[in-house]
């Protein structure tokens, strides 16, 4: 039987696409911008933005194209067909969700693409010329975000290897957490790199639009409007909910006293966990899952970040890196094949799956790693990638933008 377009789940894919875009503009803006000094405030926002316009651009010329086109070049890039959407039909229904017009698959994909390389900006702001982020964007969505997004969803070699990624462990999570890590080791220190969130209410804001929006992250992975949809949703709250407890129960007990940034910061690192399982486990997985990632991502930001001495300024190697990581890991010990059959872990009788995912993850992190150095290096021996020392001590939103976040 031909595939028929579906009205509920084209309904669902647009709403879903929607609340991804809200993710990205205002959520990271918001919970970024609250986090840094006043004076930054604008351009911490302001990289969020741009990221989100660039990426829009270049996933209709190209992006998709080479990312979800006809494997090609041993399993890491696609076939560019259709580039700048010419010969797309407005009623042409996807490949890969072959209920839903092509034209809105496009979309949805665009939104992860850009909330991907949003969350990398976390890590390196208040030192890094905006001209040389907007090069870096360009390069990056080209040379890293596509080739992975292929590998991992476009038919490419993760995809045939069997690696489970429901809605982002690896393609957003791992990839941006690592390239993060690339990125701060070329950009160095800050003068200061104290974390005194000059507005934690911005954060809360951001953070709760986040949360909102990962129902569409989550559940609109499921491509059609049913059970799986459903099943990803609740999972996805549960884990955040999960997260957030468990980074509070780790306050009280290293400090005393809860934290309304710690309790962000666990449910943030419990959405990105339950990421790449949402479509694979059962509601008690999703707790366990949210609970030990809490403790991973504290560990790596209090223990792991002072020890090895980087500069992740709002812990984006931390949350996104680490739980990312887990959570990917986690799809191969608790996939559960009555959830979806397209995967079953250790704990259901299937122990290559774990291997699997280890091999996914190690390949995510050497090649977004690797590249993401390279195009940095670039950067900064051309462009250069930092502001001068004068610039970062008086704020970069009136030396890069002449504006400012507050009139007072």
């Amino acid at each position: 039987m031909d595939p028929v377009l579906n009205s509920g789940d084209t309904a669902w894919m647009l709403i879903s696409t929607a609340l991804v875009m809200l993710m990205t503009i205002p959520g990271v803006a918001l919970f970024y911008g609250g986090l840094t000094k006043k004076e930054n405030v604008l351009n911490t926002m302001f990289l969020s933005l741009i990221a989100f316009a660039i990426t829009s651009i270049i996933w209709v010329l190209y992006g998709y194209q080479f990312a979800f086109g006809a494997d090609t070049l041993m399993g890491l890039i696609g076939n560019p067909t259709n580039l700048m959407m010419n010969g797309i039909g407005v009623d042409q229904l996807a490949t890969l969700a072959p209920t839903i017009p092509e034209f809105v698959y496009i979309a949805f994909q665009l939104t992860f693409a850009a909330i991907t390389v949003a969350l990398i900006s976390g890590a390196i702001v208040e030192r890094m010329k905006f001209s040389s982020w907007m090069v870096f964007i360009v390069a990056w969505v080209s040379l890293v975000y596509v080739p992975i997004a292929h590998m991992v969803w476009g038919g490419g070699l993760l995809f045939n290897l069997g690696a489970l990624d429901f809605a982002g462990g690896t393609v957003v999570h791992i990839n941006s957490g690592i390239a993060a890590l690339a990125l701060i080791l070329l950009l160095g220190k800050r003068k200061d790199t104290k974390l005194l969130p000059h507005n934690l209410g911005y954060s809360v804001i951001g953070a709760a639009l986040l949360w909102f929006g990962w129902f569409g992250f989550n559940a609109g992975s499921a491509l059609t409007a049913g059970g799986l949809a459903g099943s990803a949703f609740i999972v996805t709250n549960i884990a955040a909910a999960a997260g957030m407890i468990s980074w509070v129960i780790i306050d009280y007990l290293k400090n005393g006293k809860p934290t309304m940034l710690g309790a962000i910061s666990g449910a943030i690192a419990g959405l990105v966990a339950i990421t790449p399982a949402a479509g694979f486990v059962t509601v008690p997985a999703a707790i366990i899952i949210g609970l030990i990632t809490s403790v991973i991502s504290y560990a790596a930001i209090a223990y792991l970040k002072p020890k090895l001495g980087y500069d992740d300024a709002l812990d984006v190697v931390g949350i996104h890196g680490m739980s990312g990581l887990w959570g990917s890991i986690a799809v191969g010990l608790f996939a559960a094949p009555f959830i979806n059959s397209l995967g079953t872990g250790l704990f259901y009788g299937n122990p290559e799956q774990l291997w699997i995912q280890i091999v996914a993850v190690a390949v995510v992190m050497v090649y977004s790693f690797v590249v993401t150095l390279i195009i940095g290096l670039v950067i900064k021996y051309t462009m250069g990638l930092r502001v001068t020392e004068r610039e970062e001590i008086e704020g970069l939103d009136t030396n890069l933008h002449e504006e400012s976040g507050y009139r007072i």
